[in-house]
């Protein structure tokens, strides 16, 4: 690493001479709302491009078109937002307000205004055929920290136009740094779906059972849990339980104690007991 990519963002930003200081100085006129966010997180924490890029495990050339304003993934949003300590959905309506029509995306193109579909390695799904997974779902699964606890969210689903395909998002989880974005991959003739989000290289997999009349989905999550110095990998079942209000319901850790442990700790015993999903042990 280079002495400059240690200089202070503060002096970065001072710098004169045209092309460094248009490419990062300058507010895009599309997206200058966002950028202001960005930026001013930066100076707050005197990070340099290339020390955001290295957190945020993204190419420095991605930050540089990402500060000029230029089109980047909302995954590259979403995982500088993350380092920055931003609220992701506050930046992305930001970025989206300001001009983003006139952008071009890495994304597939969509089959016509009525019948946009889905890449064919997603499902090749429409939104017609799945809009009634849109909606906000009450996640709950066991805990992988707190022994006995169970872990309570918000996941939303919805429809990216952008890139055809649908979307899911966590919220309101006590760990912010592990939540979750991605999309779902929905295959024709299986009675399953998968939540996939696809970060720095690291992959975490839901795999449920389709929605059913009573708005339920169950089956099991695959991920990457944090014990104690070390990553390890864990799996575990999981129910989606789609919901209007989310007014009343207990969210975060739930220990034996909260008065929906019980009602909570039933639905994943069951998500088993009936064959959603199979935990196989050694004998």
């Amino acid at each position: 690493m280079t002495p400059s990519q240690f200089r202070p963002i503060s002096a970065t930003l001072a710098l004169g001479g045209g092309s460094r200081k248009q490419r990062y100085m300058a507010n895009d006129s599309r997206h200058s709302a966002a950028l202001s966010l960005i930026k001013t997180a930066m100076i707050e924490k005197k990070m340099t491009q290339a020390e955001l890029a290295d957190a945020a495990d993204i190419h420095e050339k991605t930050i540089q078109n990402l500060l000029s304003g230029r089109s980047v993934r909302d995954q590259t949003l979403f995982d500088v937002c993350m380092v920055l300590g931003l609220d992701f959905e506050k930046v992305r309506a930001a970025w989206a307000k300001e001009g983003r029509a006139s952008e071009t995306r890495d994304a597939p193109e969509p089959d016509g205004a009525d019948g946009r579909a889905a890449p064919v390695y997603m499902g090749a799904y429409t939104r017609a055929g799945v809009d009634h997974y849109i909606g906000s779902y009450l996640t709950i699964r066991p805990s992988f920290t707190l022994p006995g606890s169970i872990m309570a969210y918000r996941t939303d689903i919805s429809w990216e136009d952008d890139w055809p395909s649908l979307v899911f998002q966590e919220r309101d989880r006590p760990d912010k740094p592990f939540l979750h974005r991605g999309r779902l991959y929905i295959p024709a003739s299986s009675m399953y779906i998968h939540l996939v989000s696809l970060t720095k290289g690291a992959m975490r997999m839901v795999m449920v059972s389709q929605l059913d009349p009573a708005g339920q989905m169950r089956g099991l999550v695959t991920t990457l849990s944090k014990q104690r110095a070390q990553l390890m990998p864990v799996s575990a079942p999981i129910v989606y339980l789609k919901r209007d209000e989310f007014s009343g319901l207990s969210l975060g850790e739930i220990g034996a104690g909260d008065t929906s442990h019980r009602d909570y700790k039933q639905l994943l015993e069951e998500t088993v007991e009936q064959g959603y999903a199979r935990l196989v042990a050694m004998r």
